[in-house]
């Protein structure tokens, strides 16, 4: 987010700016003491954007409240994972009471067993899987077992498709509108060794032709194809679903591993998006709505894949994690996934579909450019007009008049996405989400004088 002497619309933007300091002191006092121990004042990128970020102190069910007194309905979830808000009751009991056992053995647990044997009822091709911390630890798992099983090192990756923090998935997530020519990926920033680039294929996402032609030249190399089968950081684009099929049918020709990235994705339907498309494939990594709102990550897949892993053999891979697995998080887990019933479901998606429909209206009725892309409970704005079906068509939207909305919309009790995403959570109702559509409808007509207003 630009300062407000930078915006390319001073003129409008800048008192959204200043309301935005004048109304949040201790999280700029706070920002300000960050700047001393933190890099930029920040330890999760995500989360930052400019003039500072706001500052958490509590949230309960739908609702957090700032550091400054400040009570926002929460529509993002800490990006997907808290899928039945802040504390819920039933999560914090199961929490409590695993704590007051203990947190972590260097021993396996019974509540491990319990939370893969409900995510394996619920994701059938997950036949064996393995529990780490975080999705992207899932991901480096995944791919660590597709190079095992087949010997190969590449992988391909859709273009702006976030697969975590690693460094083979730090390709092409946003190489911008000159990215390198398909099938060439582009490294995300420093850091991310020529090696590393290399062995990543890149294609556009939704583009059938061109997976095809690229999985059938490289099959000798490739290792796995992944993918979400919704591009979420991206702008929340879904994959069409001859797309999705498509590829499943070229890597099984192929003799190419399908790792689908369900890590936001599971939360669409009881076996996630792989149950909504027909798509089985080889290995899935989950993490977010698993772990009850802590740190967690799986990985799994097929049996024979997964068997790379197996410590009773000898050469197969080492996997290892002081919290993998651990107690409190495994109970959580277990806890969340008893409240994601099917009407827990059916409501979330009933509620982002009224979301993304009533947005859409908001932005026409104001001839605000704005396509709102998504499925089930999630929901994203380009302000572009549609369609958006891959990353570049993302890339080309106005990413500050996104920006700025976010701003709006945090100043009228609304959190959302820096980029723009939006995603409905258990605890909520009709009632919420039309508040927050009042307040878009409020706040289009300005958007769409700013929209006008580039100097």
């Amino acid at each position: 987010m630009p300062t407000a002497t930078s915006l390319r619309r001073p003129a409008l933007a800048a008192d959204l700016l200043q309301r935005y300091e004048a109304r949040t002191p201790r999280s700029a006092a706070l920002h300000a003491e960050a700047l001393e121990s933190l890099p930029g004042g920040d330890t999760r990128t995500g989360t930052f954007f400019l003039p500072y970020p706001v500052y958490m102190a509590r949230g309960n069910g739908v609702r957090m409240w700032d550091v400054d007194g400040h009570e926002y309905r929460d529509f993002l979830g800490n990006y997907t994972s808290l899928i039945h808000g802040h504390a819920h009751p039933h999560i914090t009991a199961a929490i409590a009471e695993q704590a007051a056992r203990g947190t972590a053995f260097p021993f396996p647990g019974e509540s491990a067993l319990r939370l893969a044997a409900e995510i394996r009822g619920r994701v059938p091709s997950m036949e064996r899987l393995r529990f780490c911390n975080s999705g992207t630890e899932a991901v480096i798992g995944a791919v660590r077992a597709a190079r095992a099983f087949t010997g190969r090192a590449k992988v391909l990756k859709m273009e702006g498709g976030y697969h975590g923090s690693s460094d083979i998935a730090q390709v092409s997530v946003s190489p911008g509108l000159d990215g390198a020519a398909y099938p060439n990926g582009r490294g995300q920033g420093p850091g991310v060794p020529d090696g590393v680039v290399h062995d990543v294929l890149v294609t556009p996402f939704n583009d059938l032709e061109m997976v095809q032609r690229v999985v059938r030249a490289h099959r000798h190399e490739l290792a796995a194809a992944i993918l979400e089968p919704c591009l979420t950081a991206a702008g929340v684009i879904p994959a069409e679903r001859e797309f999705l099929v498509g590829l499943r049918e070229v890597t099984q020709e192929c003799g190419v591993l399908l790792i689908l990235d369900e890590i936001i994705t599971l939360r669409l339907a009881r076996g996630g998006a792989q149950a909504l498309y027909g798509v089985v494939p080889d290995l899935t990594t989950v993490a977010k709505i698993i772990g009850g709102g802590l740190p967690v990550g799986a990985f799994g897949g097929r049996a024979d894949i997964m068997a790379t892993f197996d410590p009773r053999a000898r050469g197969t891979v080492g996997h290892s994690g002081t919290f993998n697995g651990n107690a409190v998080t495994m109970a959580a887990g277990r806890a969340a996934m008893d409240l994601l019933t099917d009407d827990a479901l059916t409501h979330i998606n009933t509620l982002g579909a009224r979301l993304r429909d009533g947005m859409q209206r908001a932005f026409d009725g104001a001839s605000v450019p704005a396509c709102v892309t998504g499925t089930g409970s999630l929901a994203h704005v380009h302000f572009r007009s549609g369609p958006v079906r891959e990353y570049r068509d993302a890339a080309r939207g106005d990413q500050e008049l996104g920006k700025l909305l976010h701003l709006a919309l945090l100043e009228r009790g609304f959190a959302c996405a820096p980029r723009g995403m939006f995603a409905t959570s258990t605890v909520m109702t009709a009632t919420d989400v039309d508040a927050l559509l009042g307040a878009v409808e409020e706040v289009a007509p300005w958007l769409a004088r700013l929209e006008n207003e580039v100097i």
